[in-house]
């Protein structure tokens, strides 16, 4: 394999060396910066001009892919600390300035909306670039701290005829006609009602009741007609279960989980954190102060990793918004009382306002939340869990599971889940059933979090919206 940059701007000189990149800038006939996106920085690679033909100086433009052959030496200029002196340049692809103009690549501000529109060449730009480096760091450490903690990867199935969350909202998977009114579902391909899979929770479970402890790690989807900046169509969720755990377990699982992920993040990409972190405080100088945050991108980051998780019931959650400012001079938009879902504005009021730390609220109403979740001893709530995260809202949502198969036959009557679909799920109560706890994190909620990006579509590289397909 050729030398990448990042490893070009470690090594000793003088060295021979060949190279290979992307021009981002051509200055004075002289320098240009080179990238391959193995990192934030280029490369500088310095030219005499009149070594090289007209020709070929043409066709050095932004944009354009090029190899370069010569010998790394100690930089005299300011900004870097090695160069590379050209003795051969060969042009592997060609980038006129006429198509150049059309494009994200040339050399000026470029709103996000406007990335989206050219999603296959956002990836070139400084700041995509730092986004999915750090996507890919995060996806190593997912697997690192589970496969260190003794933790089995298990790959659950995309297509499935359950559904987890009991919502509906399900992408259907067939091969009928479409334009069929009535159609007999034992004749399409899988025989039976499929759709694209919401959670492999339930799946996972199954593994885990043999395995002791195991995690997916996929994408998920969900057909909810929603433009807001926190929901995608296509998703990717990491998904650990364990035996013979409670719900405390699981939130000491979350909590240490979310904590090594930031921690490895800080570590593994410095300086594109340091790049986003930058463009943050650049970019909120120009609002009004009252809408700045009050932590940078990794002072925020800091504050998870070395705070306790502040841990609460949803009943104490609901006191505390109803003896609140704003629920007293009615500022919040929705309603609050014991019973109703939380909205993102009360969990923003706990976490930013109230504690100034992440929350972990436990104990949610029993009809608020899904059939599987183990009831609790009051009658009134289950043993679920979400954990709140600044700027984010709920990042993870778990619970411990029901594993006691009179009561989970009860509530599959009681949210109209029926039993011939999830008939294996019930049998694992009758054989051996121990109690067990899993949860669910987000991961583009994550990759928001920890690289201040303020839209989900902009931390995964293709999103899929209502309405939007493209790439």
């Amino acid at each position: 394999m050729k030398n990448t940059i990042v490893d070009i701007l470690k090594m000793d000189t003088p060295k021979e060396l060949e190279v290979s990149g992307w021009i981002k800038s051509f200055r004075g006939n002289r320098f240009i910066a080179l990238n391959d996106g193995s990192c934030l920085a280029s490369l500088q690679i310095v030219l005499e001009s009149e070594k090289f033909t007209n020709e070929l100086l043409t066709d050095l433009n932004n944009g354009s892919s090029i190899k370069v052959k010569g010998q790394l030496i100690d930089s005299m200029g300011s900004g870097q600390k090695v160069e590379l002196q050209a003795k051969e340049i060969i042009i592997l692809g060609k980038c006129s300035q006429e198509d150049l103009q059309k494009t994200i690549l040339q050399p000026k501000k470029h709103s996000l909306e406007k990335l989206r529109e050219q999603g296959h060449l956002r990836f070139r730009t400084n700041l995509f670039g730092a986004v999915f480096r750090i996507r890919h760091h995060l996806a190593f450490a997912i697997h690192k701290y589970f496969n260190d903690k003794g933790f089995f990867y298990i790959h659950t199935p995309i297509i499935t005829g359950t559904d987890a969350e009991g919502a509906g909202e399900t992408f259907r998977v067939t091969t009928l006609p479409l334009e069929e009114k009535s159609v007999d579902l034992k004749n399409d391909f899988f025989g039976k009602p499929t759709h694209l899979t919401v959670s492999g929770q339930l799946e996972a479970e199954l593994a885990a009741l043999s395995l002791g402890k195991v995690y997916t790690f996929g994408p998920t989807f969900r057909a909810e007609n929603s433009n807001t900046t926190r929901h995608l169509a296509e998703f990717w969720m990491v998904e650990p279960e364990i035996a013979f755990a409670d719900i405390k377990q699981d939130v000491d699982l979350g909590e240490d989980f979310l904590k090594y992920l930031i921690n490895y993040a800080l570590k593994s990409s410095k300086e594109d954190l340091q790049f986003l972190n930058d463009r943050e405080i650049k970019e909120e100088a120009q609002l009004p102060k009252e809408k700045r945050n009050k932590l940078s991108l990794i002072q925020r980051m800091e504050m998870v990793i070395n705070n306790k998780f502040i841990r609460i019931t949803y009943t104490e959650a609901i006191d505390i918004l109803l003896r609140s400012k704003p629920h007293k001079k009615k500022k919040f938009k929705y309603d609050i009382k014991w019973g109703v879902d939380l909205q993102s504005e009360h969990e923003k009021y706990l976490v930013e306002k109230h504690f100034q730390k992440p929350v972990v609220i436990v104990d949610y109403p029993k009809k608020i939340k899904a059939f599987y979740m183990r009831d609790n001893e009051d009658g009134k709530t289950v043993a679920a869990m979400d954990i709140l995260f600044p700027g984010i809202g709920e990042i993870v949502g778990g619970s411990q599971r029901e594993e006691r198969y009179e009561v989970l036959e009860k509530k599959c009557a009681e949210f109209n889940v029926p039993k011939e679909s999830i008939w294996w799920y019930l049998e694992t109560r009758k054989l051996g059933t121990v109690p067990h706890a899993g949860f669910g994190l987000g991961f583009e909620r994550l990759m928001m979090f920890v690289t201040g990006m303020g839209n989900i579509r902009d931390v995964i590289p293709f999103p899929r919206t209502p309405n939007n397909a493209e790439f």
